[in-house]
């Protein structure tokens, strides 16, 4: 029973996102050191050859590229290179709880990319009520913060590259629901992490320069940290989207853990961030739709 709970998807979704949540402290730590491209391109680039490593079968792992060539490029552009563009951008200019919370209000938007993508994943009432009170729970935190005096626009152009992550975030987990069907989840994790790490990396330098150090110790560590969430939950998460029966928008209603834990993480790791009226009020709010939106899936199969 309990290794048969081990293997279920609602367990191994939970890891993902506890996994996933602990990244923003890491994030902002290894940000105090490096440039967010530079910084977020050589995360990748560790975490896909870590994973090739661990593969072991490199005749299997090279054949599957070979075949899949022309998706891991569109999903290493999309999914990699796109989207944590956006994400470190963003974080960058917020502080980490809040970057948490944004960023954990992904299932809102990958509810209605599925709406549009899938016959079987449509939504609802209730779903439709779930999305309204996650949106007023970002608004109020938005408008919050942009009451700060001193930059205040740096936070609000960080807000919107989070959004901007978010939608990217829907259509490539759709992406792969749709079209990784065949090919090994570590085969693709590795794959497209390494190439969009390659991509992120080499656009940093004539944007950001090229830094080498020296790095604290906090640093190495947070980088080293972020590598394993990458190469663990990507690999973890695209077997998810493969298994039969699993939809998209239910899978992903598992991230509304994601705000709440990566932003107490940040509290009690980064200096300078504190819990705040705005940001608990928000909370609540997405809070609730995480309510509604597992009462909406209560028959989900595990």
């Amino acid at each position: 029973m309990m290794k048969n709970f081990l293997r279920s998807t609602t367990f191994l979704a939970i890891v993902c996102c506890w996994l996933w949540s602990t990244s923003f402290a890491a994030t902002k730590i290894g940000l105090l050191f490096q440039t967010p491209l530079q910084f977020a391109g050589l995360r990748f680039i560790i975490a896909g050859l870590a994973l090739f490593f661990v593969f072991v079968d490199y005749k299997k792992f090279f054949n599957e590229i070979r075949k899949n060539y022309r998706f891991i490029i569109k999903l290493s552009l999309i999914q990699v290179f796109l989207e944590y563009a956006f994400f470190y951008s963003g974080m960058d200019m917020v502080p980490g709880a809040l970057g948490a919370m944004i960023v954990g209000s992904g299932p809102l938007f990958v509810a209605v990319v599925s709406h549009f993508s899938f016959e079987d994943d449509k939504l609802n009432r209730r779903k439709i009520a779930s999305i309204f009170l996650g949106v007023v729970g970002i608004a109020i935190i938005t408008l919050g913060h942009r009451k700060i005096e001193t930059g205040g626009s740096l936070i609000l152009t960080g807000i919107l590259l989070l959004f901007g992550n978010n939608l990217i975030s829907g259509y490539s987990n759709v992406l792969v629901s749709k079209r990784s069907v065949g090919i090994s989840p570590m085969v693709l994790s590795s794959s497209s992490l390494f190439l969009g790490g390659l991509l992120l990396y080499i656009v940093s330098i004539p944007f950001e320069g090229f830094h080498t150090g020296p790095f604290s110790f906090s640093y190495y560590i947070s980088l080293g940290w972020l590598s394993f969430i990458s190469a663990a939950a990507f690999t973890i998460w695209y077997r998810l989207l493969q298994r039969p029966g699993v939809k998209v928008s239910e899978i992903n209603i598992w991230k509304f853990l994601i705000p709440v834990s990566g932003a107490v993480l940040s509290w009690i790791f980064v200096k300078g961030e504190h819990p705040d009226l705005v940001s608990l009020s928000g909370m609540a709010f997405i809070a609730g739709a995480l309510v509604l939106l597992n009462y909406a899936n209560r028959k989900i199969k595990i």
